[in-house]
């Protein structure tokens, strides 16, 4: 549907975007702008960045970026006219009847084609689990000591042995083969067809919050690998941005969430009254994960794994989610492997003791560093000393950090003045700041563009512009929308330009005019650039006739460099020529 573009503006201007990022974003104030962990890529160090007065997010690691609306867009994967909807919603905002386009019906039918889909397909692996077909795996659950009230519960189902069975039913329910293989149910081969994914395993289906089913995991009940199968990501299903069992555990009355590592070990706790437990299906914690959870306010209870392995995830886990600023603690399961073995061995009560006893999580990370050293080495005890010394440096909280410093010199015997030394040196190597140092590049590869150069200096004018509209009263007479080749930069001076003209700034309202999210995101960046702080007029003047040198020249080359030119545009050529040739001459009054 085409809403009136008031009313978008209005729905715009009446959602703050660091209001709603903050809730899925941990957010710290960055001079005039916030800056937090990108929710759209996995990194370390925080490159995401959001300006109250653009109203804009952008992400200088991944490229990621917006307004408000293409923001709820790509996070919660809503089309524009969900995004809208959520966002008058929480305005308080009445939407008109929705009319969608052909093209916005068509994804919207996809989407719901998909969940329709996989809706089935539970359906059929529950039916399958409680008939002849599921005799194995309704004895490998009740093996695993579940109930029949907890298999409902979770709808655990089974494939059973067959070639396509399920895509047969699919196919029985009036679903087209293009959607049943786009759903990831299902696998071809030009020699054989198609193939059930999923057969002889134990079903898990995953649900988003919403209840939705949006995927499955499976559990083969023989020896072949691998043990666990995910479906593969679709249009519905982001593995790095889905926890199992939040569906449920959202609406449990205990005041922290308990992340393990595995399905059963969701479902073992919830049986036991633990109904906080949740899991990051099998794969690594990332911070889309901690994103997630970060917005339902509640500490994050650690429950891996007890091997080497668990150790391992536990660490990375823990880093990710203090990044994140997040309370963390971790409970003990020793003896026993993992929560499911515990509760079984020790019971609820047991269980109920090691959640009261968990480990702060800072504390788990230097317990297990300790454990590595020989501490009766000196080399080695000073190197302890110092990479805890490196975490402690790191807390950009000043009275975190000095009740952390303060804790661990206590707890290992170490003078508290030692400590605080090193972290002091450690935070005046990294230019006198605590916290991160510096944003790392990021490892998601961009694509060359050979005009990244003039680009650049576009979008510093744009930038510049938006900042500061006086700028283009000094320009308005020598430079035009038409100087600008890229069509996407094009299309944002013209809007820039007329905007400044009629006395409005709205950077953020100039993202919607753009469809693809890939164009958003461009927008994003031409408004997000680093403008170099310059004192000097002299230099102010430089700069900007620098700039508007190079802009002019690379349009004439553009036209230059056009074939079979008309009258009209060889007469603009020889117009820009005389322009870009009295520059030399101009003195901007900026």
């Amino acid at each position: 549907m085409k809403y009136p573009d008031e009313l978008i503006d209005e729905i715009r201007s009446r959602n703050d975007i660091v209001d709603i990022v903050g809730q899925f974003v941990s957010l710290k104030r960055s001079g005039s702008n916030y800056t937090g962990l990108c929710p759209f890529h996995n990194e370390k160090t925080p490159s995401f960045s959001v300006s109250p007065s653009k109203q804009m997010c952008h992400c200088f690691g991944c490229g990621a970026g917006g307004n408000v609306i293409t923001f709820i867009m790509k996070y919660q994967n809503y089309t524009f006219p969900e995004a809208l909807k959520y966002l008058a919603d929480r305005a308080g905002i009445n939407l008109p009847e929705a009319e969608f386009t052909e093209e916005e019906k068509k994804r919207r039918s996809r989407k719901e084609t998909l969940y329709n889909i996989n809706l089935k397909a539970a359906a059929y692996f529950c039916w399958c689990l409680q008939n002849r077909e599921g005799e194995e795996g309704l004895k490998y659950l009740k093996g695993r000591g579940l109930s029949d009230e907890t298999i409902k519960r979770f709808g655990l189902g089974f494939s059973p042995i067959s070639r396509s069975n399920l895509f047969d039913y699919l196919k029985k329910q009036g679903f087209s083969t293009e959607l049943i293989r786009e759903s990831g149910l299902v696998t071809y081969e030009e020699t054989k067809g198609f193939n059930d994914k999923f057969w002889n395993r134990v079903m898990f289906p995953i649900a988003d919050e919403h209840n939705k089913v949006i995927a499955f995991g499976g559990r083969v009940m023989s020896d072949a690998k691998p043990k666990y199968l995910n479906s593969p990501e679709t249009e519905i299903f982001d593995k790095s941005r889905t926890i199992y069992g939040l569906n449920i555990a959202r609406s449990s009355r205990r005041d922290f969430f308990i992340l393990c590592e595995g399905y059963m070990d969701v479902i073992s706790q919830h049986q036991a009254g633990f109904d906080n437990a949740v899991a990051s299906l099998g794969t690594a914690f990332t911070s889309g994960h901690a994103s997630i959870l970060k917005r339902l306010k509640k500490p994050i209870y650690l429950a891996y794994d007890s091997d080497g392995a668990g150790v391992t995830a536990a660490l990375r886990a823990i880093k990710i989610l203090r990044e994140t600023d997040m309370v963390c603690r971790v409970i003990s399961l020793k003896p026993y492997k993992d929560p499911d073995e515990f509760i079984k061995a020790e019971g609820a009560e047991a269980y109920e003791k090691r959640i009261k006893e968990a480990e702060n999580g800072f504390f788990f990370e230097v317990r297990i560093l300790y454990e590595s050293k020989n501490i009766n080495d000196p080399d080695e005890k000073t190197a302890f000393v110092k990479e805890v010394c490196a975490k402690l440096a790191s807390m950009s909280d000043e009275v975190e950090r000095e009740n952390y410093m303060a804790s661990f010199a206590d707890r290992y015997m170490i003078p508290v003045e030692t400590v605080k030394r090193e972290v002091s040196a450690i935070a005046a190597r990294n230019g006198g700041e605590y916290g991160i140092a510096e944003r790392p590049k990021s490892s998601l590869a961009r694509a060359k563009d050979p005009d990244a150069g003039i680009k650049k200096i576009q979008r510093t004018l744009l930038t510049w512009i938006s900042e500061e509209p006086k700028i283009y009263t000094a320009v308005k007479d020598i430079i035009s929308p038409a100087d600008f080749t890229d069509r996407v930069y094009f299309a944002v001076a013209t809007r820039l330009f007329a905007d400044v003209e009629a006395g409005v700034m709205n950077p953020a309202a100039i993202v919607s005019m753009f469809e693809e999210e890939a164009d958003q995101a461009m927008v994003a960046e031409i408004f997000n650039t680093e403008l170099e702080r310059i004192e000097s007029q002299d230099e102010r003047r430089k700069a900007l006739s620098d700039m508007i040198t190079a802009i002019k020249r690379n349009s004439l080359e553009t036209m230059d460099a056009k074939e079979n030119q008309s009258m009209d545009e060889m007469m603009r050529i020889l117009e820009e020529r005389k322009k870009l040739e009295k520059l030399k001459n101009i003195k901007f009054t900026i």
